[in-house]
């Protein structure tokens, strides 16, 4: 009976299933001392039925998983992600950073403030800075530049009218550009990890780098809207300045008419 008990013990324990060699450990060790030789007979012959079961029918459709597993993987090697074209585009991205990317840094790098003078110089690096913190020294620049609104006593009430609405679709414009370029900043730094990330890539990942590209499209559209939209209002503001002046003449003229049918009419 014990060598019954070894030879299954040593089948069971170099099959492929372990659990079922832990199983038969442990039944045995909680046999009590006086079990019979007919229980442990009755028992191994359970134990070796079910053994055949798993390596019979189990064991055969756990096969067949394990071929379509790797027919499936194979075809999406091949077909789906073909591993030489994934590294071929990983190699082409690479190549265009290495021969692209230091010229780039160095157009990004350049600088092209023109002022000269202190304030001129002062009010366009602020306007330059592309940092939105910034935005709040750009009145106080702009000023120093384009002097305040005159007094009540200095300018008639249309024409400070429209110098102080003039000034403020400017210094409008003026924050606009400031945070138009602050998020140009962020734009292409995204761009340059999406091109990092598609240097190195999982097969499967290029839908979601994919979708970060188009939200940073949407993104920039949207800016290029605001831009939009400021220039607009800067044309609305200069037509209106001009009808503004052409009332002014209007006025100035029928002034002029009064006067002169006055000094006819004078005895």
């Amino acid at each position: 009976m014990k060598r019954r008990i070894l030879e299954m013990l040593k089948k069971v324990s170099y099959s492929r299933q372990k659990p079922v060699a832990a199983a038969v450990v442990i039944a045995l060790c909680l046999l009590p001392a006086t079990a019979n030789a007919d229980g442990v007979g009755d028992i191994l012959s359970l134990l070796k039925t079910i053994t055949s079961t798993l390596q019979g029918a189990i064991g055969g459709a756990l096969s067949g998983i394990q071929t379509l597993n790797s027919t499936i993987n194979n075809f999406r090697q091949q077909f789906i992600w073909p591993l030489a074209e994934i590294n071929q585009a990983r190699a082409f991205v690479s190549s265009t950073r290495a021969q692209y990317g230091g010229l780039m840094a160095q157009i990004q790098s350049v600088r092209n403030n023109s002022a000269t003078l202190t304030n001129p110089s002062q009010l366009e690096t602020v306007f330059r800075s592309a940092q939105a913190p910034n935005v709040a020294q750009l009145q106080k620049a702009y000023t120093a530049v384009y002097a305040p609104v005159p007094s009540v006593t200095d300018a008639k009430p249309i024409q400070r009218n429209m110098m102080d609405m003039d000034d403020a679709l400017a210094m409008a414009t003026l924050k606009t550009t400031v945070l138009s370029d602050q998020t140009t900043g962020g734009m292409l730094a995204l761009a340059d990890s999406l091109e990092q990330q598609s240097a190195q890539a999982a097969p499967g990942a290029g839908p979601m780098l994919a979708a970060q590209a188009q939200v940073a499209d949407l993104e920039t559209q949207a800016y290029m809207a605001k831009m939009l939209a400021a220039e607009l209002r800067q044309e609305a503001a200069k037509l209106a300045h001009q009808n503004t002046l052409l009332k002014q003449s209007a006025a100035a003229t029928r002034n002029l008419q009064n006067q002169v049918q006055q000094v006819l009419t004078h005895p």
